[in-house]
């Protein structure tokens, strides 16, 4: 499977998202025992995800899954040429329309857009029912979703803000799994972690990272991998 994370905003936590999901994935074990093969395609000029990777491999000697950077038309013809080689393929694109997430939209199987609460954020997501619709052009099958990050923790603005949500992009079907703006994912960047890694543990991070994943990539069960991890080497 290929995801896209991606969105023509920035600093709606798309990294962050992408990261987490490629570890959770690259942690779960298939029926057989072996873990799945994951490439994590950081198409961001920004390089948070590449960033992200380099902490990884400091911290714990190896990643865990394979990392690329591509960028403009090689994320489609590059994408297309690896993905028989891996199981599934995230890809973090930057947050503005760019050719890099024109590109991954045409080999994309699901396009997922995190947004923000509050209306002027939830407007930016309008562009996005035309670009999905130009993208299954080609690329008929996409499956299109957005789902509210760094959401309140209490309120009816998170509420106000799906509603409107599927006003302004019907071409993106709402995801009822918010993520709460919480500090343990963002302390997962500068850590190269993901949020169910970290040394203290927020319960309430993990529980609703592990739902998204388990919505995204179809799983039934929570991911069993990802409590053993890889073990950081001595220092």
């Amino acid at each position: 499977m290929i995801i896209v994370v991606g969105g023509t905003k920035g600093g709606v936590g798309k990294t962050t998202i992408a990261t987490n999901l490629t570890v959770l994935r690259s942690l779960e074990p298939k029926a057989g025992g072996q873990r799945y093969e994951v490439m994590l395609v950081d198409a961001d000029e920004q390089g948070s995800a590449s960033d992200f990777v380099l902490q990884r491999n400091e911290l714990l000697g190896r990643a865990g899954f394979t990392a690329v950077q591509l960028y403009g038309a090689a994320v489609r013809s590059e994408v297309l040429n690896l993905k028989e080689k891996y199981d599934d393929i995230v890809i973090d694109v930057g947050g503005r329309d760019t050719g890099s997430q024109r590109a991954a939209l045409l080999v994309g199987n699901v396009y997922l857009v995190p947004f923000l609460p509050g209306s002027y954020d939830v407007w930016t997501l309008a562009p996005f029912s035309e670009l999905v619709r130009e993208a299954r052009v080609i690329n008929p099958d996409l499956v299109a979703y957005c789902v509210l990050n760094k959401a309140d923790a209490r309120g009816s603005e998170n509420q106000q803000a799906a509603d409107l949500a599927k006003q302004e992009a019907p071409e993106l079907q709402y995801v009822d799994l918010p993520i709460v703006n919480r500090r343990a994912f963002r302390n997962t960047g500068g850590e190269g972690l993901a949020v169910s890694e970290l040394k203290a543990k927020d319960k309430k991070a993990i529980a609703e990272m592990e739902a998204l994943y388990r919505y995204v990539f179809g799983v039934t069960e929570a991911p069993k991998g990802n409590r053993k991890g890889i073990k950081a080497k001595s220092k």
